[in-house]
């Protein structure tokens, strides 16, 4: 049995190209196509495609809210938007939705039906432009600070010299500020490290937690 699609795509000839494209194709057939979002969210669910192609600059509706709101009638549909945008905002957004690939519209057709078929069978096809800005935004994540990393530069000046055993009076006497002030960053720096006691601070500071 060939995989069923329905199109979403407010372009009349490119609408029509994708069809044919897809009617080309042995393992594929296009049930319908649709111009709006709100046309698709009435058609599609009584179709019943396989898998969706949805372009996100739509008239009215967006691509991302059709996306969103046939994946409320239809948890398990395969979504793969199909547009122009590379915008990290834009595919992101779409992934949110529930979109489970995304291509450019300059895809050739043989590689158009090869996502179809991977969508269709459980993969999440993507063009290489796209995967790559996917890959560079997780590498830009940073880590979660760690404790010590969250501590002011005199915080760690105190911190220095509280692991070395000093008074809080030579402490004081050695950063040239108050005995209240020093008592002051070292609640800081128990709550921001989450300890209790001089020797807790101190192991922590020394890396040995």
């Amino acid at each position: 049995m060939p995989i069923t699609v329905s199109i979403v795509e407010d372009n009349e000839k490119t609408r029509e190209a994708l069809a044919a494209r897809v009617n080309r194709a042995p393992s594929l057939r296009c049930l319908g196509t649709y111009a709006t979002g709100e046309l698709a969210l009435r058609g599609i669910p009584a179709e019943k495609p396989d898998v969706v192609l949805v372009d996100i600059n739509l008239p009215g509706m967006s691509g991302i809210e059709c996306v969103a709101k046939l994946r409320e009638q239809m948890p398990q549909l395969p979504v793969l938007m199909i547009t122009t945008y590379e915008e990290s905002e834009l595919i992101f957004n779409s992934l949110r939705a529930g979109a489970k690939g995304y291509l450019l519209k300059n895809t050739p057709p043989a590689e158009l039906v090869q996502a179809i078929e991977q969508l269709h069978a459980g993969g999440a096809p993507m063009s290489m432009q796209i995967a790559r800005k996917v890959v560079d935004h997780f590498c830009r994540i940073q880590k979660p600070a760690s404790d010590m990393e969250q501590l002011s530069k005199r915080e760690e000046e105190v911190l220095t010299l509280l692991a070395k055993g000093r008074l809080y009076k030579e402490i004081s006497d050695s950063l040239g500020i108050s005995m209240a002030t020093v008592r002051t960053y070292i609640q800081r720096i128990y709550e921001k490290l989450h300890v209790q006691s001089r020797t807790e601070a101190a192991v922590k500071f020394l890396g040995r937690d």
